[in-house]
């Protein structure tokens, strides 16, 4: 049976990861940072973690709860949005708020996740478009580009010290999520199911790089 790793796995795309892969068949593992959160991951027949991304010390703990594991897929999922613009400047909770879940967890569990990576196998970042400075035209959710950006260097420059497996920053699109809003083009099911199928097909073209749910490269 395949083992596949959630981390943010309480609601939206995370829970959908995590029950399309319970559905499929493999064993997934998942993360919440609240009784509420696992309790809807273990109604779907997974496995579940107590997991703050926001808080250094929980994640330092990821390698030692995940000890002996060997993963076939790991999704670092987690995140947070802010609606700002370059009109004010942030606050320091906000751009923390922002940085530690969107950059810093994802920076600390990466080298703890990717040794237990099977060779070849996938870890990806989700990530955004909004992440891209090549195709950014407003300011809008400017920290939260920042934090995408960020996340995606924190990526690529990643790859070469774990070469036995595939790193990748991977967009969801527009999703229809609490972050995404209901106007958003993409069902949190279909964003899913077509990320997957990124990650199925995951090959050497794939390493370091950001990739959109349709499994098009993205401008950096």
């Amino acid at each position: 049976m395949s083992t596949a790793l959630v981390i943010g796995a309480s609601r939206g795309i995370g829970l959908e990861f995590a029950r399309q892969y319970a559905a499929a068949g493999w064993r997934v593992i998942a993360t919440a940072r609240d009784e509420a959160g696992l309790e809807r991951i273990k109604q779907l027949g997974c496995e579940t973690l107590r997991l703050d991304v926001a808080e250094p010390a929980s994640v330092s703990a990821l390698a030692w709860a995940l000890d002996g594991e060997e993963l076939d897929l790991a999704i670092y999922v987690a995140g947070v949005m802010q609606r700002d613009g370059a009109s004010s400047p942030p606050t320091q909770p906000d751009f923390d708020r922002l940085m530690r879940t969107n950059v810093l967890g994802a920076m600390q569990a990466l080298p703890q996740l990717a040794p237990l990576l099977k060779p070849g196998a996938p870890l990806a970042f989700i990530s955004s478009q909004m992440g891209s400075i090549a195709g950014t035209d407003s300011s809008y959710g400017w920290i939260y580009r920042a934090s995408k950006a960020a996340l995606n260097m924190a990526v690529h420059a990643a790859q070469p010290d774990y070469p036995h497996c595939t790193l990748l920053a991977l967009s969801p699109g527009w999703v229809q999520t609490d972050m995404g809003g209901p106007s958003a083009s993409l069902t949190v099911a279909d964003s899913v199911t077509r990320m997957r199928g990124v990650l199925a097909a995951t090959g050497p073209e794939h390493r370091g790089a950001f990739i959109n749910q349709d499994g098009q490269h993205l401008p950096w």
